[in-house]
């Protein structure tokens, strides 16, 4: 069997390597996550880019098994956010130098929901004079919707696929035709061949879910030519089906350590891609961002939505600022981050050096 040190000289990682890498414990970890900070550093440098997350509708059509926002939650209170509000925001991040933005929101499909986001988005652009970067995360859309939507002014999509093994993905999701393995993947291509810098992300440490499956999530990536990741550590919901299964699921420590050498094995194999640190690490860490950062990590993603809404858009439990407003992090932020050997590109909208690549090779 090889070695930690022989896998992380090779140029290519296969299914078993991952999985070692993956497996591996304390001295050896720290041979990966020091590997994952100097290919950072030499490809993607010590800068780290900020994207203002505006959740601005918790309102969701979708009925995934671990969401605490799925349709089928009656304990939730549904908001969403009027555009004068929403433009407010976008405005605090342009006037913070911010530079992008990230529109989040449950996934709706409805004729009301797609005309205002087209709105906002040719209005975003007016107010900032062109100069705030839009990324959108707003689900599974017909692809007429989707270049409409980038003609108007977005030029990033994260739709998370949370799981590249189909038959895990039947167990987190309904078997019906609105939660669809296949069409899931459509999209991702379709956003792909739209122009859309395209990201995607798994959530580590779902129940059921493998070591296999996490090296194969890493390899689809791959093989997808991907521009974009965030992966977080799946933090359980009390209102969900998946809260059944929490006896199978690993220690929260543990998710946390194995989402943060997910993170810096992806760096290692695609160098240039921007991998976002996910706010749920803090859940578990109160530095939690931070040491993603650290290995690998160089975008982060500070929540401007509306103190008073926060508390509303909880896909999972103990989710961290939910009683801060836009102001109250930026110096804390800021800091942290220096903590963490980066600083905050301030101003730059830090967009995918794969993605610029991939483009000369069409």
């Amino acid at each position: 069997m090889e070695s930690i040190f022989e896998i992380l000289n090779k140029n290519d990682f296969n299914r078993c390597n991952i999985v070692t890498l993956l497996k591996s414990k304390s001295d050896e970890s720290k041979l990966i996550l020091d590997k994952a900070r100097a290919v950072k550093l030499a490809n993607v440098g010590s800068k780290v880019y900020y994207r203002g997350l505006i959740e601005f509708s918790n309102i969701c059509l979708k009925d995934c098994y671990y969401c605490g926002i799925r349709r089928s939650n009656k304990n939730t209170n549904r908001y969403e956010i009027d555009a004068d509000n929403i433009l407010k925001a976008a405005k605090f991040a342009h006037e913070n130098r911010y530079a992008s933005i990230v529109l989040q929101a449950g996934e709706r499909t409805d004729n009301v929901f797609v005309e205002k986001v087209n709105k906002l988005l040719k209005e975003i652009k007016k107010i900032s004079n062109g100069e705030l970067g839009i990324t959108i995360s707003l689900g599974e859309q017909s692809e007429e919707v989707f270049k409409r939507w980038f003609d108007s002014g977005a030029h990033r999509f994260l739709l998370r696929i949370e799981t590249s093994n189909r038959e895990l993905y039947s167990k987190i999701h309904p078997n019906n035709n609105i939660h669809n393995f296949d069409k899931r993947l459509e999209m991702l291509q379709s956003l792909q061949n739209i122009g859309y810098q395209t990201g995607t992300g798994v959530m580590v440490g779902l129940p059921f879910q493998t070591y296999e499956d996490l090296a194969d999530d890493l390899l689809y990536f791959k093989k997808f030519n991907i521009d974009m990741v965030g992966m977080g550590p799946y933090i359980e919901h009390t209102e969900t089906p998946l809260y059944q299964h929490r006896q199978k699921l690993l220690p929260a420590k543990e998710r946390f350590n194995l989402t943060i050498k997910m993170n810096a094995i992806l760096r290692i194999m695609m160098k240039d891609i921007n991998i976002a640190a996910a706010t749920a690490l803090q859940s578990i860490d109160p530095l939690g961002r931070e040491k993603a950062l650290k290995f690998g990590a160089n975008v982060i993603m500070p929540n401007i939505t509306p103190t008073i809404h926060r508390k509303e858009y909880q896909l999972y439990e103990n989710k961290p600022c939910i009683d801060e407003g836009a102001d109250d992090c930026m110096g804390c932020l800021e800091a942290r981050i220096g903590l963490a050997g980066d600083t905050v590109a301030y101003g730059e909208w830090g967009d995918s050096k794969h993605f610029f690549e991939r483009q000369k090779k069409k």
